[in-house]
């Protein structure tokens, strides 16, 4: 198992506890991690008790007509907001995190490999969306996604109030 791995399960068993210490349920919407935030969730301890599943929107179609992402771009933080308040109500939890993106090796909608965005969303205010942009290949690119999109989630279960904040998520 890589460093990368590691981080990953560290950081998702990080969810768990607090999903359920908190009592809050997740759901998950991917695109260019193709599954591996909801992979790394499933492995977590008690993960049937809090996660309430995922929903890989690859394809620019499923992310509009499913998850209810206005016309335009996929990778934007309009994009990755209303992908996570989609999944969120379409899986009925209580808190959602979504990742979009540019992989690599090519652009897309315009903006370079490594661009990528993270949305949390409650239900009780706007998602709270990060961009960033990541170094690497395409693998590097969505192991670091993953990561990020973890750090995000366990972020927001550390604020008690869900306060749009930087918290430190372990």
């Amino acid at each position: 198992m890589s460093d990368v791995d590691d981080r990953v399960d560290r950081v998702a068993g990080a969810v768990a506890e607090r999903a359920r210490s908190s009592g809050r349920t997740i759901a998950v919407a991917e695109s260019l991690t193709g599954g591996l935030v909801a992979s790394a969730l499933a492995r977590a301890r008690d993960a049937s008790t809090w996660f309430r599943g995922a929903l890989v929107a690859y394809s620019s179609a499923v992310k509009h007509e499913v998850l209810g992402v206005p016309d335009g771009p996929v990778v934007s933080a309009e994009a990755a907001g209303a992908m996570a308040s989609g999944v969120r109500r379409l899986l009925g939890a209580d808190v959602a995190v979504a990742v979009t993106g540019a992989g690599g090796p090519d652009p897309q909608d315009g903006r370079r490999p490594g661009t990528v965005f993270i949305a949390v969303d409650d239900g009780t205010r706007p998602p709270r969306v990060t961009e960033m942009q990541l170094d690497g290949g395409p693998q590097e690119i969505c192991a670091a996604s993953t990561e990020q999109a973890l750090t995000a989630l366990a972020g927001w279960l550390t604020c008690a109030d869900g306060a749009a904040r930087v918290c430190d998520p372990l």
